[in-house]
């Protein structure tokens, strides 16, 4: 049966219930009004049916799925019976016949609504446990993480859905005030910080649930901590479906499939969402011509993303790298297709190409995300990493300067500080060749506004061990991991991002910049670190394996360059907080801006002569710090 006769068969059936049950309700309102009187008049079920359909019309009834009756149902069958038992009293009226008591109306309306009501209820309580004794012959037992909202969306979606794969048995709530409460009938069973006791009780009498998470802001810890219970027990973790998908889920024409999501390492790294200032950024932004250099990488790519959503007056995307370029064109085209962008074809260590086309673009505003930044290559090829890092952002930096742009961000690293490797110590003469400019900028009140801010790895960039790991799973193992104790500082990408749009509203307002007046650098808060072998075992579970069963665990030791713990900080320059959620400041280092250009055209003439030894040794004279770990020994 096709679906629009479907639609007018059901119209037709819920038509002859709500007209047989008006119909019925007349005789049955005539005796509860005046129970010793004569009985009603031999045509007032049929008016009584008439009314009832007629009054009906305005609220839908004979529209409902009787199935998937709820409060708004019953609202409107209220609302229908009051219309019918007035339309039919009206009717009484005008042919002159009277009503066996004054009280009648009233009798008549309540007695519509309780046949009307106690229909559809009896009829979803019915299908529901039809439904569910189905169902639950197949269903996977699911043990549902979270309370309030989630929850209820979660379980009137299943409700509504046609095969439910799943039979929720419980829920845990964050609050233990909230234990032995109800939603939907389900009983909170305990906490989620008690959740080892609840499955150990379950496995008395269930087979072992899914956990399913079904509320957003779980932080991060808990849920680790949950997925290492999980493995205990030998069970799955599953996300349920984002609000909006289970929304759709939930409406009776939807199909009613609910498809679980997989954790992401994302979702174990989460942490409470930092409120952006997006009205500054929004002022920064809208309208201005913005460049940004390494544009196919992946913060480049999330600053193209977030930067076309303040709609700039035009965008320039600037990479060496044309394919990494084209993804990003790409998807602007697709996402933005109004925005005026053009993607530029430059290296950055080409001092004509990026006079060129700074003066072609006049860019306003200019973030600086090129870089050579895998550690284990910057070091079998340090002189390359040294003219794109060092010697590249000074010539960004002097093109921006010459062609009048307002402000330029520096994308820098927590490798910079007390750097181990050549990569490090490239960054920080970037940090440093930034600061002074900024320095000098800022004593003579004009001219280029240098913005650096530093921050550790982002999940699923190109330099992140996280597409590592997930290429070894696929291949099925084993993940590799340099050192037992290495640690690392993480932050998603869009987070990261973020907090770099919002250093560069500070930067660059007025009001602000009291606060980085010194030449600081903006160093964004990245929680704690990670053991990186912590977070191969959690991406291992979140396959749904058992770490060193499955999948085993490789230490391959530390390359050279490496750094068992990286740092946001250096000794001198000690943190110091600032207004904004999610910000620091570290204290500055600078020295004068025309010592370090020429130091810097002194070590771009080294590596141009391919003088790898007289190279490192000014790297080591500019900056002081720089222990270089070339054999990849561990340090105490």
């Amino acid at each position: 049966m096709s679906a629009g006769n479907s639609s007018l068969a059901r119209l037709a059936v819920n038509v002859a219930l709500d007209g047989a049950l008006g119909a019925g309700a007349v005789p049955l309102a005539f005796w509860l009004a005046a129970p010793g009187a004569a009985p009603a008049p031999l045509f007032a079920a049929s008016a009584g049916a008439v009314c009832l359909l007629a009054g009906g019309v305005p609220f839908g009834l004979a529209t409902q799925y009787w199935r998937f009756a709820g409060l708004h149902d019953l609202l409107a069958v209220a609302g229908g019976s009051l219309a019918g038992a007035a339309l039919f009293a009206l009717l009484f009226v005008s042919v002159g016949i009277s009503w066996p008591s004054p009280s009648f109306p009233a009798i008549h309306a309540l007695t519509l609504l309780l046949l009307l009501a106690s229909a559809r209820i009896a009829y979803r309580l019915w299908h529901d446990r039809r439904h569910g004794r189905a169902a639950g012959r197949q269903a996977v037992a699911v043990l549902l993480v979270g309370d309030g909202e989630g929850a209820d969306l979660f379980l009137r979606a299943l409700a509504l859905a046609r095969a439910a794969p799943y039979r929720v048995i419980g829920l845990l709530s964050h609050a233990p005030r909230q234990v032995g409460r109800r939603i939907q009938g389900q009983l909170i069973l305990g906490t989620i910080a008690a959740a080892d006791a609840v499955l150990a009780h379950l496995q008395d009498t269930e087979n072992p649930p899914r956990f399913l998470v079904v509320t957003a802001d779980l932080p991060g810890a808990t849920l680790g901590r949950l997925l290492e219970l999980a493995d205990r027990f030998g069970l799955a973790v599953r996300r349920a479906p984002d609000p909006t998908r289970l929304a759709a889920a939930a409406r009776p024409d939807a199909d009613g499939a609910i498809d679980l999501r997989p954790i992401a390492i994302e979702d174990i790294l989460n942490r409470p969402q930092v409120p952006l200032d997006r009205d500054g950024m929004a002022r920064l932004i809208a309208g201005k011509r913005v460049l940004i250099t390494g544009a196919g990488g992946s913060i480049g790519a999330e600053l193209a993303r977030q930067v076309a959503g303040f709609g700039p007056g035009e965008l320039a995307l600037l990479d060496n790298g044309e394919y990494a370029l084209w993804r990003i064109d790409l998807e602007l085209a697709e996402r933005h297709p109004a925005l005026p962008w053009r993607s530029l074809i430059a290296d950055v260590r080409d001092a004509a190409r990026l006079r060129a086309v700074f003066e072609a673009f006049r860019p306003e505003l200019v973030f600086h995300a090129a870089a050579l930044k895998h550690v284990p290559i910057v070091e079998a090829n340090p002189l390359e990493g040294l003219l794109t890092n060092a010697v590249g952002t000074r010539h960004v930096a002097d093109a921006a300067r010459a062609a009048g742009v307002q402000a330029m961000v520096l994308i820098s690293t927590d490798k910079a500080v007390n750097p181990a490797s050549v990569m490090g110590a490239s960054k920080r003469l970037a940090e440093m060749y930034c600061q002074a400019l900024d320095m000098t900028t800022r004593e003579g009140r004009g001219g280029l506004r240098c913005i650096t801010v530093r921050f550790g790895n982002v999940l699923g960039s190109t330099g992140s061990v996280v597409p590592l790991f997930q290429r070894q799973l696929a291949a099925g193992g084993p993940l590799t991991v340099t050192h037992p104790d290495m640690r690392r500082y993480f932050m998603t990408v869009r987070e990261a991002v973020g907090l770099v749009l919002q250093a560069s509203v500070v930067g660059t307002t007025a009001a602000d910049l009291a606060e980085q007046a010194r030449g600081g650098i903006f160093v964004l808060d990245m929680g704690e670190p990670v053991k990186i072998v912590d977070l191969a075992r959690q991406m291992i579970r979140l396959a749904g394996l058992k770490p060193e069963e499955d999948i085993a665990i490789r230490f391959t030791g530390l390359r050279p360059g490496e750094k068992l713990f990286e740092e946001l900080f250096h000794g001198k320059e000690p943190p110091e907080a600032t207004r904004y959620p999610g910000l620091l400041m570290a204290a500055p280092r600078t020295a004068d801006a025309a010592i370090i250009g020429r130091a810097l055209d002194e070590l771009a003439l080294a590596c141009q002569r391919g003088q790898e030894d007289a190279a490192r040794a000014l790297l080591a004279r500019l900056v002081p710090e720089f222990a270089h770990n070339a054999t990849g020994a561990v340090r105490a």
